[in-house]
């Protein structure tokens, strides 16, 4: 004996039962019927049984409704409330025999059955439909609570992220960002509809600086691209300034300076409504020029830079991450030195290397930055090589070996590789400290599994 089949929860879930028809086949369904009437939407299958299920919270794009209407010929208000009961599909039923009697009868009887069409009949239909209208623009899928919600999660991760493991972050902003999207497939008031965009962006940004934290350059690519979408539609111009210096800063890490100062240059044509993007893309580019081996530019840029942070309105929000202390900006000044060589240039740089820790050590140890505070260690370490002083390099590297077991970042192991490069230096290679150092590093690495990917 078949076992009883569950109620229907939705009007569009009972008339496809009443069709016979697949979750599957009413995917294919709505692409056709889609395609018919000239819509760019599709369905997944996961989107249809969130339909069907009525877990939607209101009504979907008004292009996904103007395709439902079509294919079952019912306002969209009815189909994603509740099932007819049994004695109201009974009525229509009968109403739809009736119908088809009636197309069966000649065209004369059928027109003389017909009511005139009168002005009033025309004008109360017009009311009825922007009735309708107005029954779904007040709709809405997110409230008060939903919005204050997102906003303590995304302070909340962006305030803790410099100092967790990267990877169980990762997982949580996939999720927060999955809410994020299924809300705007819904209905709700423009503002919110800002606000979940300006969410998305957040957390869509955020998810590409932990793709590239865990060495997944092109998904910190894309992550970034959808990230900028939702801060242009969102209308935010901080957002797209920090999130053009992260595209840039990929590139920066992925070996294409030129690419680097690029991007940084477009992110400069937006002026932040607050904040420090700004201070952050003209250190970006002086690393880029840097690397490129154009002192003057590179010198340009750290003005800029300084120019920047003396204009900085506000503080930045969410902060965090997001924000960029005066730590970060004097760390990026040692990396630019630091490329440029040359004597007088290492020793700028060590003495900003040595800055940028003292400043980091500031912060209170559950806010510290840890792999930013690595990544300066170590360019003190290459800055103090320079001048051959090896025991002050050793003891730098071994406080990022320590800290880097906590919280294993891409951009740290790639930058211990290259300070075994400088170890592989002629007048260190038969030095006992230097084959010591490079030996721990070397194996140090080659243990590392893939950066962060246990929870």
């Amino acid at each position: 004996m078949l076992a009883a089949q569950p109620p229907a929860r939705t009007r569009l879930e009972q008339v496809l039962r009443q069709h016979r028809r697949t979750v599957r086949e009413f995917c294919a369904d709505f692409q056709a019927a889609a395609e018919e009437l000239g819509e760019r939407t599709v369905v997944s299958q996961r989107q249809a049984g969130r339909w069907l299920g009525g877990l939607l919270g209101g009504l979907p794009h008004p292009a996904t409704c103007r395709v439902l209407e079509r294919m079952f010929d019912a306002p969209a208000e009815e189909l994603f409330g509740p099932p007819l009961s049994e004695r109201a599909r009974s009525q229509e039923a009968r109403q739809e025999d009736a119908v088809r009697t009636a197309e069966d009868r000649p065209p004369a009887q059928r027109d003389a059955d017909r009511p005139d069409a009168s002005n009033e009949s025309e004008v109360a239909m017009a009311a009825v439909e922007s009735a309708r209208f107005g029954q779904f623009a007040e709709q809405s899928n997110i409230g008060p609570h939903t919005v204050e919600q997102f906003q303590a999660d995304v302070h909340r991760i962006v305030t803790t992220y410099p100092n967790r493991p990267v990877y169980p972050l990762f997982v949580e902003l996939r999720e927060l960002r999955d809410r994020v999207f299924e809300l705007l497939e819904g209905r709700q008031p423009p503002a919110r509809t800002r606000h979940l965009y300006l969410v998305g962006a957040v957390v869509c940004g955020v998810l590409a600086n932990s793709s590239f934290d865990l060495g997944e350059l092109p998904a910190a690519e894309t992550q970034a691209r959808t990230a900028f979408l939702c801060a242009e539609l969102a209308g935010n111009d901080s957002l797209r300034s920090w999130i053009r210096g992260t595209q840039s800063l990929i590139a920066y890490w992925d070996e294409r300076p030129r690419d680097a100062v690029e991007l940084a240059g477009q992110g400069w044509d937006y002026v932040p409504e607050t904040g420090t993007p700004r201070v952050r893309l003209a250190a970006i580019e002086a690393r880029a020029h840097a690397r490129l081996g154009d002192q003057r530019a590179a010198e340009d840029a750290l003005r800029r830079a300084d120019k920047a942070r003396e204009q900085v309105i506000g503080e930045d929000e969410p902060g965090g991450l997001m924000a960029f202390p005066m730590a970060k900006q004097t760390f990026y000044s040692a990396s630019a030195w630091l490329w440029l060589g040359e004597r007088a240039n290492l020793e700028r740089a060590e003495r900003a290397a040595v800055e940028a820790v003292e400043l980091y050590g500031q912060d209170p140890p559950e806010l510290r930055r840890l792999g930013e505070l690595s990544l300066t260690r170590l360019d003190l370490a290459i800055a103090r090589l320079g001048r051959d002083d090896l025991e002050g390099a050793a003891e730098q590297v071994q406080a990022v070996l320590e800290v880097t077991g906590q919280r294993r970042t891409d951009s740290v192991l790639r930058r211990l590789r290259q300070l075994t490069n400088v170890l592989h230096r002629p007048n260190l290679q038969s030095t006992p400290l230097a084959l010591d150092l490079r030996e721990r590093i070397t194996s140090f690495c080659e243990s590392a599994r893939p950066p962060e990917r246990t929870r």
